[in-house]
């Protein structure tokens, strides 16, 4: 991944195909060493590509990817429906959570 961005920072800078020493010498330039076996075979899958298109085919692709969110809610809902007694213990342990907060801050606010 390190080296991806690496490749994409010196193609924003105007490098449209940047080698491999461009993009050990800003890694390098941060404190990181390059893996020139990643670096290569990163270098061997963008050849003759555009980056641009190819980043535009991964957002399309990523688009159809399903994306959490809505699959939590189900098994929440049917703890709840479970029964009474697990009902009640979500709301003992926001009561101490909500405590816990205003101890955190010990009754000063943050412009006070």
């Amino acid at each position: 991944m390190k080296h991806l961005a690496a490749y994409l920072l010196l193609g924003l800078g105007g490098n449209t195909s940047p080698s491999a020493s461009d993009i050990t010498s800003v890694l390098d330039s941060v404190g990181i060493e390059a893996d020139s076996d990643r670096l290569e075979t990163l270098l061997k899958e963008l050849k003759g590509k555009d980056i641009n298109e190819l980043i535009a085919e991964g957002s399309s692709k990523l688009a159809s990817v399903p994306s959490g969110g809505a699959g939590g809610a189900a098994p929440a809902g049917g703890a709840a429906a479970a029964g009474g007694a697990a009902a009640e213990a979500p709301k003992e342990a926001e009561k101490v959570e909500e405590k816990e907060e205003s101890d955190e801050d010990m009754g000063f606010g943050l412009f006070d």
